[in-house]
C-alpha cells in the first residue's frame, strides 16, 4: 500500500522535515474553515514487509531415509563447500557397498591372470599339436605318392591335422573372449562399486557452498526423509532484504529505489537499502510480489530471518504544493471558499496529502467537500 511520508515513522525519522498535519495546515482552525495549500516536502512510498536473508541461503535436504547417525558440525561453524554436515545410518546401503567391493575384487583383471594364463597354455598346446599333425600329414602324403602306406592312414592323418587346426583356432577365440569377458566384468564391477559409493554418499549431507551453518534442524538419532529439511546454510556476512509488496503497489517499484528499513531487533533505528531485484511473478496465495534490496546502511550485526518492515520510496519532492487528501474530490476537483469547483491535476499522492500540479496556487482558499 502507498504510505504517507508524514505519519510513517520510518520516513519521519529519515527526513527530519516531516511534520504533523495540524501544524502544517492550521493553528487552531477547524475543518469548516478555509485552508490554503502549502509548499512542503512530500514523499510517496510503498510499504513492504519481509525478512533478512543470507546470500545463497538455503535449506539442505537429503535423498535418503533413516536415522541421523552422526552430526559433524555445530551451528555457527564456518565451512567449505563439500564439508560433511551429518550422516544418515543405513545398514542395507553399507552391505550393498561391501558386496560391490567384493564383486569388484573378484572381477579385477589382476585377479584373473591365472585364467588368462591357462587359456594361453591351451593355445600353445593346440599350436604344437597342429604343427605335429601337419608334419605327419605331409609325410604320409609323400609316402603315399611313392606307393607306401594305405589310403585309410592318409585320410586319418589329414583328419587329425584338420581337427588340430580347428582346436587351435578355437583356443585363440576362447582366449580373446576370455580377455573381453574379464575386462567387461572388471569395468562393470568397478562401476557398480562407484554407483554404490554414490548412493552411500547420499547418506552424507554436505555443504553446497563456502559459508556458515546457521541452523541444524534435527538431532542425532531422529528419523529423516527426503522431505525433511536438515540444516540452514548461507554465505557468511553477506545479507540482503527479501520483501513482499502488494500487487496494487508493485507497478511503482523500480530497481535502485531507496528503501527505509526498521526491525524489531533494532528499535528506534532506521536503516537504508536500495532495490536490486524484482521477481516478475506474483504469489497467487498472498497476492504479493517478492522484491530484494541490498543494505546501504546496515545494522552492526545481522542474523538470517530477522523480520523487517520497509518503505520503498517511489517519489520525493522537496517543494511540493500540497493539500490534505480529503480536500480533493475524486482526485480531480477542489472547492474554493467561494464554493467554486475547480479541476486540478495531482502529482504525488499519499493517504493524507496530495500534490497539486495545476489548477490552484498557494493563495487559493479551499473548503472541504461537503462542508
Amino acid at each position: 500500500m502507498v504510505n504517507s511520508g508524514f505519519y510513517n515513522p520510518v520516513l519521519f525519522h529519515l527526513s527530519g522535515w516531516m511534520i504533523l498535519a495540524s501544524i502544517l495546515f492550521s493553528c487552531g482552525s477547524s475543518e469548516s474553515e478555509p485552508i490554503t495549500a502549502k509548499v512542503q516536502p512530500l514523499t510517496e512510498s510503498v510499504y513492504a514487509s519481509g525478512i533478512v536473508k543470507a546470500r545463497d541461503q538455503y535449506e539442505a535436504f537429503t535423498s535418503a531415509n533413516g536415522p541421523i547417525q552422526e552430526i559433524f558440525v555445530d551451528e555457527g561453524d564456518t565451512i567449505k563447500a563439500g564439508t560433511p554436515i551429518l550422516m544418515i545410518y543405513s545398514e542395507a546401503e553399507k552391505l550393498r557397498r561391501e558386496n560391490a567391493l567384493l564383486a569388484r575384487d573378484f572381477a579385477d583383471q589382476q585377479a584373473n591372470q591365472t585364467r588368462l594364463r591357462d587359456a594361453e597354455l591351451a593355445i600353445g598346446l593346440a599350436k604344437s599339436k597342429l604343427h605335429n599333425d601337419s608334419l605327419l600329414w605331409v609325410r604320409t602324403k609323400n609316402l603315399w605318392a611313392k606307393g607306401i602306406g594305405t589310403e585309410v592312414d592318409l585320410e586319418q592323418k589329414e583328419l587329425n591335422y584338420k581337427n588340430s587346426q580347428t582346436n587351435y583356432e578355437s583356443a585363440l577365440l576362447h582366449h580373446s573372449d576370455l580377455k573381453r569377458e574379464i575386462a567387461y566384468n572388471s569395468e562393470s564391477a568397478g562401476k557398480s562399486l562407484a554407483i554404490s559409493k554414490v548412493m552411500e554418499n547420499d547418506y552424507v549431507l554436505r555443504s553446497a557452498l563456502d559459508g556458515v551453518v546457521f541452523s541444524i534442524l534435527k538431532e542425532k538419532g531422529e528419523m529423516v526423509s527426503p522431505q525433511t529439511p536438515l540444516a540452514v546454510l548461507g554465505r557468511a556476512g553477506d545479507f540482503f532484504l527479501e520483501m513482499q509488496v502488494d500487487e496494487y503497489d508493485i507497478a511503482k517499484v523500480q530497481l535502485g529505489q531507496r528503501t527505509m528499513v526498521t526491525m524489531d531487533s533494532f528499535k528506534e533505528e532506521v536503516f537504508e537499502g536500495k532495490v536490486t531485484k524484482i521477481y516478475p511473478i506474483m504469489d497467487s496465495k498472498s497476492k504479493t510480489f517478492t522484491v530484494e534490496a541490498e543494505f546501504t546502511k546496515a545494522p552492526p550485526t545481522l542474523f538470517p530471518n530477522l523480520t523487517l518492515e520497509a518503505n520503498i520510496i517511489t517519489q520525493s519532492k522537496e517543494n511540493a504544493l500540497i493539500v490534505p487528501r480529503n480536500y480533493v474530490l475524486k482526485d480531480q476537483w477542489v472547492i474554493t471558499a467561494e464554493e467554486d469547483t475547480i479541476p486540478v491535476r495531482l502529482g504525488i499522492k499519499t493517504y493524507e496529502y496530495a500534490e497539486i500540479l495545476e489548477g490552484i496556487t498557494a493563495s487559493t482558499q479551499l473548503i472541504m467537500p461537503g462542508k
